[in-house]
């Protein structure tokens, strides 16, 4: 399938899911997490999840870092250069929507890509090589780019892979793990 289609597949049975099902499937997502030897590191990006998506509830990642006393990057996107903005989360941070309903800081202290150590990627699908499936504006392409090359990728889904994507391109960056509620991708 291409990733148009794979777009509309994935987003139709998202928006199946009820509120309970999508809170049973991100904690059962964040408990697979734990198995993962990646608690190691110092600096993790997550995202902070779009309501309206009916994404993955990040909030369980979030305590696990919190917990571990790991230093959690979030980001502000930048729609004119499609570029995320990284921050560090503190006590203090201010998050607000955007008009694209995206919870984002203001303000905070900058953190360089290239200092982050795992990044967990909001996806629609992926399959079974790592590639990936976002809302195609290439956002995270340009953020793992400029990302260290041993930048962990995780990503992050509620359904299994897909067999394959048709339409990859050279400046996609595949996933290093993929977590869903059920299975532990390694690619």
């Amino acid at each position: 399938m291409t990733k148009a289609e794979l777009r509309k597949k994935h987003k139709a049975l998202r928006k199946d899911l009820s509120e309970d099902q999508r809170e049973e499937l991100s904690l059962a997502i964040a408990n697979n997490l734990l198995s993962l030897a990646i608690w190691d590191k110092e600096f993790y990006h997550i995202f902070l999840s779009i309501e309206t998506q009916k994404e993955i509830n990040t909030d369980y990642i979030l305590n696990i870092l919190s917990g571990k006393d790991k230093n959690i990057v979030i980001s502000r996107s930048n729609f004119e250069t499609t570029t995320l903005e990284n921050v560090l989360l503190t006590d203090n941070t201010i998050i607000k929507l955007n008009a694209y309903n995206i919870p984002e800081p203001v303000g905070g202290i900058p953190i360089p890509a290239h200092s982050i150590d795992v990044v967990f990627i909001p996806l629609l699908a992926f399959d079974e090589q790592g590639n990936r499936v976002g809302y195609g504006k290439g956002f995270y392409d340009n953020f793992l780019a400029d990302c260290k090359p041993d930048t962990l990728k995780i990503g992050l889904s509620f359904f299994d892979a897909e067999p394959g994507i048709d339409d990859v391109y050279s400046g996609d960056i595949p996933l290093d793990y993929c977590i869903t509620p059920n299975e532990t991708y390694t690619f």
